[in-house]
């Protein structure tokens, strides 16, 4: 081990047996971190006015927006991972109302509402009545129990918005009629299709939004040139919605559910999507999951719900303290972790459906201010823009949370694997993948980015849109972030099923398309992000070609044939440089070779920093990437902007602790949870924000480098920090820093001990 003298440094390490398993890592040491938890649960001792007062919840496919109005009443809107309209949009699946009755005193006597982390519950209480609402993460129904020392009804009410056929009169950029170039910017209109309440339920109440017709690939194929690739519609006949039950119950109406006076009452919500179905399919289905679930027993169910909860917050956490001992420095630090807490919380809750993390929401978007609309609503729209959705993933591997990652690669790598082919040959005849920087979860890109002229009218196939016409960075990303989860999980069969067949996709793509000249590949046309539009040899596709086929060549040959390797050898030999131009008198790393027409606001000349890792505090080149930092043109701490992280990985701790601090401080100003960001450059609760949150809060304590493990590399000595954290290789590592002493208590495996080095500027 390597530690700075500078400091003092304490250092026993205990080597611990880990019992590994597909759930996380747990020991009889780690325990203690629920208690530790239950600090940082959020309480409120007042009630709500509206949905800027909620409480999110959630299953990792489910989610809920919780508040209690000022005269005791329970609402929740639901939100769900795949319940897509058939305009393409991710729709609620629909808001519900708890009421007791007789109804209580106002104000609510000793009203409290609290957010347990330890085990994924809103409980809330006033007057003689208590009510705890958990959304089970075993099976796919909402709990509410009620518990009363007095004798109440209850009333679940369905509140439905979506009523009659409506004429969306605002949409977003990504919205598939979206056009920038007509006055209204309606290509047509975008009819929203209201949903049916379910008639037939006898001691239930019930609704549900089928798509009877679909506004997808219907018209994004004909226009883009894909009619030729046969799928199935994702959006044709996919139906979602929701079954409201309870004990002791009376059907009031459609509407109503009357659960009859007792001093116990539980309704539960059993939430469902189909594709495709039909409506009485889906009901049929549905009715045997209620079957199913309700065989086991309520209170099993509940410490399965705990038990998985338990798991999740043991295989990893970050508890960060001051040595100061002035109020304001025990403040930020409790915020610093209160927001890494609660960020990594949101992303379990709705980080486990079907598909990705929506960036601009997520499934917790709410009316929020100056928002044109109703609880469906979100700025940008329905639409994935793949420099927004990667960020929440990039803490994932550090944190050990495996299982929140695969909804990406699900989406890009499996089910789009093979439109991406077609389209790639089809558009440029050439071989291999590349994937546009914006595309509907189907696959086809943006409608308003595509452009109006067909494809069969085109003599240039690719997107109008110069945004991001060249920008295609995504898949050497997707591909870094692959092997990352393969070397952090040793998962050898998600490296050859996933990493390996769309790795080799994508660098055949940059070699095929690419003419070398003097030896070089000539990246040109390119563009550098959004920000540069005229370039050649770009640094985010140049980083990621370098740092990805390193990390391919290193393979295990028992892996990969050595043909294989040859071959990206032979493209790795004959990448450029990285570039560096001279800036006021400074030679510092440069956004591409050649670059002009400045058009946007992110600073590309450090993604050889971040996401691609090859400068870092300890590189020969660290002066090109501080200087480039330094003398960067747009700055900010905010939403998407990556300036933590750069700082954090270049070993400058005092700015990266300044960032992280006001980062955490940002949430939205209406929105009552402390972790509701935004709505910065996206919407809110913003994801973006919140995942540059937790990366950069991970690479202060943390920052792996081939088989190195480097710890402390930007952390401020005027904070303490409790750690547990994954690096390559299934390696855990356990410690504590306090008042300059650091204290390694666990390495796994023992023989990764050798790797660690402590550093501290």
């Amino acid at each position: 081990m390597i530690y700075n003298n500078s400091i003092k440094i304490f250092i026993v390490i205990l080597f611990v047996n880990y019992t590994i398993g597909i759930g996380g890592q747990k020991d009889s040491l780690s325990h203690n971190v629920l208690k530790k938890l239950v600090n940082y649960n959020v309480t409120w001792d007042s009630p709500s006015n509206d949905f800027n007062g909620s409480m999110p919840i959630g299953n990792g496919d489910i989610g809920l927006n919780v508040w209690t109005e000022n005269h005791g009443d329970l609402l929740f809107y639901i939100g769900k991972t795949d319940s897509w309209g058939d305009n393409g949009r991710l729709l609620k699946i629909g808001k519900v109302r708890i009421k007791i009755s007789p109804s209580s005193q106002i104000p609510l006597k000793d009203f409290i509402q609290t957010l347990h982390l330890e085990n994924s519950s809103i409980v809330v209480k006033y007057g003689e009545h208590e009510i705890k609402i958990w959304v089970d993460a075993n099976n796919p129904v909402i709990n509410v129990d009620i518990n009363s020392n007095v004798e109440i009804e209850a009333l679940a009410e369905i509140e439905l918005w979506r009523t009659s056929q409506m004429d969306l009169q605002s949409i977003e950029v990504s919205d598939v009629m979206f056009d920038h170039n007509i006055e209204n910017k309606q290509i047509a209109p975008t009819i929203v299709e209201p949903d049916s309440l379910i008639r037939k339920l006898e001691n239930s109440i019930g609704w549900f939004h089928f798509n009877r017709k679909s506004i997808g690939p219907s018209f994004t194929a004909k226009q883009q040139g894909l009619e030729n690739f046969s799928r199935v519609d994702p959006l044709l006949d996919r139906i979602f919605g929701a079954v409201i039950t309870s004990s002791n119950s009376k059907k009031i109406s459609n509407k109503k559910l009357l659960s009859q006076k007792s001093d116990k009452h539980y309704f539960r919500i059993y939430v469902s999507t189909e594709h495709p179905s039909s409506p009485n399919e889906w009901l049929n289905n549905l009715k045997n999951n209620i079957d199913s679930t309700e065989q086991i027993n309520i209170d099993q169910r509940f410490e399965n719900h705990r038990l998985w909860w338990e798991d999740f917050w043991n295989r990893s956490w970050i508890f960060v303290s001051s040595n100061n001992t002035d109020k304001k420095s025990r403040e930020e630090a409790f915020t610093v972790t209160q927001s890494y807490i609660l960020q990594r919380y949101i992303n379990a809750c709705n980080g486990r459906g079907q598909f990705p993390i929506k960036f601009n929401g997520s499934i917790f978007n709410v009316p929020f201010k100056d928002a044109p609309g109703d609880a469906d609503y979100r700025r940008w729209g329905p639409g994935y823009w793949w420099q927004n959705s990667r960020l929440p993933y990039y803490s994932m591997c550090t944190s050990g949370d495996h299982d929140l990652m695969m909804p990406l690669f699900k989406m890009y790598v499996k089910d789009l694997f093979d439109l991406f082919k077609f389209r790639t040959k089809l558009y440029l005849n050439v071989d291999g993948i590349f994937i546009p920087e914006c595309i509907y979860f189907w696959g086809d890109i943006f409608t308003a980015s595509y452009g109006k002229i067909p494809f069969d009218q085109r003599d240039d196939k690719l997107q109008e849109s110069r945004w991001h016409k060249y920008e295609w960075v995504s898949g050497l990303e997707l591909t870094y972030l692959m092997l990352d989860y393969y070397e952090y999980f040793n998962d050898e069969n998600f490296l050859i099923e996933y990493t390996l067949p769309f790795a080799n996709q994508i660098i055949t793509f940059f070699d095929q398309y690419y003419k070398t000249e003097n030896g070089k590949l000539k990246m040109e046309p390119s563009q550098s992000a959004e920000t540069w539009w005229k370039c050649t040899n770009p640094m985010p596709e140049l980083a990621g070609l370098h740092s990805v086929l390193n990390r391919l060549i290193k393979l295990d040959n028992d892996l990969v044939d050595s043909e294989m390797i040859n071959y990206w050898q032979n493209v790795n030999n004959r990448l450029p440089v990285l570039p560096t131009h001279i800036f006021n008198g400074i030679e510092m790393l440069a956004p591409a070779e050649k670059f002009e027409e400045k058009m946007n606001i992110e600073n590309p000349e450090l993604y050889a920093v971040f996401p691609f890792q090859l400068i870092n505090f300890n590189s020969e080149k660290k002066d090109l990437a501080i200087n480039a930092f330094i003398n960067r043109l747009d700055k900010g701490n905010w939403g998407w902007r990556q300036d933590d992280i750069f700082a954090s990985y270049l070993g400058l701790s005092d700015t990266t602790k300044k960032y992280l601090i006001e980062r955490s401080k940002n949430k939205n100003a209406d929105s009552r949870f402390p972790a509701f960001w935004g709505p910065n450059y996206d919407w809110t609760p913003d994801q973006t924000h919140g995942g540059v949150l937790m990366k950069t809060l991970q690479s202060m304590i943390m920052q792996c480098e081939e088989e190195n493990i480097y710890l402390l590399p930007s952390w401020p000595k005027d904070w303490n920090v409790d750690f547990k954290l994954h690096a390559p290789d299934a390696t855990i590592v356990e410690g504590r820093y306090n008042n300059e002493q650091l204290i390694i208590k666990k390495v796994f495996p023992e023989l990764r001990s050798k790797n660690i080095k402590i550093i501290q500027n």
